[in-house]
């Protein structure tokens, strides 16, 4: 079926691919496969998957190499499928844009449950709406987050956001001005305990930033610094 969602599986044990392929089609899921970093990278910036479950250890190019590739171009949700006691590593796939991480060895079912609540939050189709109405939408003067959608426009021009890009930028919006803690934004935008390096999120940030203002400046600006605190949204004054 043209309509099912399609995951490309990036592992180089054989038997964790066959096994993460059987449960993810008996969902309903379209499956392809990788077993290296260069292959996982090439099929991933040629095709348009819903999402990438991505090994950390991998022959050739790892997984923070692939990741930190592919968000030079793509957004695609990622999920880093990373070995138990490799928390410096997980931190670095955070930084460099992974989405979710599973340790392994993994219950099939909660990988398909973590699967699943990311392709909800952030289905490939949800950044390419534009006749969705702005009902649920969190609209300034030079930036505009269509909840419903998914779907961000900054001065004008949409910006492609990760689906954790999005839900950082859009945690901050609904309480514009408030000031948030690292450790506030650790715990409410990752969803669940993560005792990790502070630096995830301000790597998040810079990232954000970065892509804003390349589309505006002032929408940019709005992601203020507040030093020794942590970072808020702020308004701009009229």
């Amino acid at each position: 079926m043209s309509d099912q969602e399609r995951i490309l599986v990036v592992d180089d044990e054989a038997r964790i691919r066959r096994l993460v392929r059987m449960y993810l089609e008996r969902e309903g899921y379209e499956i392809e496969e990788a077993e290296d970093g260069d292959t996982a990278l090439a099929k991933a910036l040629e095709t348009d998957y819903d999402l990438i479950l991505l090994d950390l250890m991998l022959p050739g190019m790892d997984g923070i190499d692939v990741c930190q590739e592919l968000r030079k171009k793509k957004a695609t949700p990622v999920i880093m499928l990373t070995a138990r006691g490799e928390e410096t590593n997980r931190i670095q796939g955070f930084e460099v844009g992974a989405d979710d991480y599973v340790v392994k060895p993994f219950s099939p079912r909660e990988l398909v449950h973590r699967v699943k609540a990311l392709l909800r939050r952030s289905s490939a189709t949800a950044y390419l709406k534009t006749d969705q109405s702005a009902n649920n939408a969190i609209v300034f003067p030079d930036l505009t987050i269509d909840h419903d959608a998914h779907r961000v426009v900054a001065g004008g021009e949409e910006v492609n956001l990760t689906p954790k890009e999005y839900e950082l930028l859009h945690y901050l919006a609904q309480s514009p001005d408030k000031v948030f803690s690292r450790e506030e934004l650790l715990k409410d935008v990752w969803h669940y305990d993560f005792f990790g390096d502070l630096r995830t999120v301000d790597t998040h940030v810079k990232r954000l930033r970065e892509k804003l203002n390349r589309a505006s400046p002032e929408a940019a600006a709005m992601i203020a610094t507040v030093w020794g605190v942590g970072y808020k949204l702020e308004v701009p004054k009229e």
